[in-house]
This record gives structure tokens, sequence and C-alpha cells, in this order.
């Protein structure tokens, strides 16, 4: 992240500006690098600890297969149902720790960039894998008017109350989910990594622009690392909500009522 000092005496609060990072060469930015080596962390995790499956796991066959366990059983399983979850364990175990490795960036030194606090990269990940596989299962199985029924009309719904009804579902399933499936996680990253850094700098600017402000900057810097901890809950909390909501989706997509 741009550092960010004082301009004269008056202190430059972080902003919007600041995380949209230059590039690094040929247009790729640093948001996108982190966004390939968080695939190549998650890839090499569960490459490494199955390669060499024990009866007895240990450490890090364990850390694999509590996550695993995690994916299936507290999120796919749940949502979806004991009857249809199997065939999307992959995909939600994939989801949960994509947004996990990517929001825990954040607090990595050197790294200490949250990729989801750009609004484009969970947006994507809504639009391009959640929104169309939880829509077209529906479809497959609903049948094209079947799921729009199942989808916009609420069983025992007065029929007086169905021109409004529809177009308020229609909107909220089709339109307005996926977006605030991005929004979420998007919001929290941002807003998180943003307080960070205006408690972190304004304690730089208060221990190094001198007088009697040196006795508060310790001050700001205590309230830094309580956000930090915060932080790193929330980050954790937000990729289970997106893979929770993305499950719940399907769940709903493919239960016989609505």
């Amino acid at each position: 992240m741009t550092k960010l000092l004082a301009s004269g005496d008056e202190f430059v609060a972080p902003g919007v500006k600041d995380f949209f990072l230059p590039e690094i060469a040929f247009g790729v930015t640093k948001p996108m690098v982190l966004l390939v080596l968080s695939v190549v962390i998650i890839a090499v995790f569960f490459l490494t600890a199955s390669s060499r499956l024990k009866l007895i796991p240990g450490k890090f066959q364990f850390a694999a297969e509590s996550v695993y366990d995690f994916g299936r059983n507290s999120i796919a399983r749940e949502q979806i149902g004991a009857k249809d979850f199997k065939p999307f364990i992959p995909l939600i175990l994939t989801i949960f720790t994509f947004v996990l490795v990517n929001n825990l960036f954040g607090l990595i030194p050197l790294i200490q960039f949250p990729t989801m606090s750009h609004i484009g990269f969970p947006l994507a990940v809504s639009l391009l894998v959640v929104y169309p596989v939880y829509h077209f299962v529906g479809f497959k199985r609903h049948g094209f008017v079947g799921y729009l029924k199942h989808q916009t009309i609420p069983p025992g719904a007065p029929w007086f109350v169905l021109p409004l009804l529809i177009p308020i579902e229609f909107f909220q399933k089709f339109i307005l989910n996926p977006i605030t499936l991005a929004i979420r996680v998007f919001a929290a990253m941002f807003a998180g990594h943003l307080l960070l850094l205006v408690f972190t700098l304004a304690g730089e600017f208060l221990l190094l622009n001198g007088g009697i402000t040196v006795i508060v900057a310790p001050v700001s810097f205590a309230f830094a690392i309580a956000l930090t901890f915060l932080e790193a809950l929330i980050m954790c909390l937000q990729a289970y909500i997106f893979a929770l909501l993305s499950a719940s989706y399907i769940g709903m997509a493919l239960a016989e009522e609505h």
C-alpha cells in the first residue's frame, strides 16, 4: 500500500485512490499477481496434503482434511442438502479457500493487501461462477418455466399480489443476489483495510511529527493492533459467508419448494 505521510503539519488520510496500485509491468498490477498466487497456494496446499495420505494423518494432512470437512459438511451439506450436495463440494470448497486466502493477504507482511477489496474480483466470482451455476442447476431440475415460477412465486401467495410480487422476486433472485453477494465481502475488506491504514499512518505521523503528539502515537498503534485481530476474524467470517450464501443459492435452486 502506498505510504501516506503528512503534508507539512497536516495529516493526509488514506482514501479510495490508495487502493488503486500502480501497475508492475504490461498492465499487470499487484492485486492481479496476488490473485494468481492465491490459486497456486491453494493448489499446492491440497496437492501436497493429499500426495501421501495416511490412516493416521500428520499435522499437514489433518489441516487439509479439516478445511475439506468444513467446506463439505458445514457449508455444502448444510445448505444444499444431503441428497444433492456431493457434486458441489469442489466448487464450494474452492470458493471458500479462494476468498479466504485473498482476504488474508491483507495481514501478511510485505503483501498487506486484501485482493477482495477490489470490487471487480468478488463480482467476477459471483457473476461468472456462482450466478451461472445455481441458475443452471435450477433450470435443469425444474425446466425453464418451472424454475421461473419456482423463483418468483412463493407457495401460498395470494393471486392479487402476484403482479407486484413477481417483479420484486425476479429482481432479487436474478439481479440483486449476485451483486449483494460480491458487495458484502468487498465492503468488509475495503473498510477494514482502510481503518487499519488510518490508525497505522496516523500513529506514524504522530510519532514522527514530534512534540506532544508523540504521547498519543502509542494509542493509535494500539488501535491498529486491536483492529488487526478483529480484521483477521472478519476476513475468515466473510469467506465463510460468501461460500455459505453460494451454497444456499444452489440449495434454493434445487429445492422442490420455494
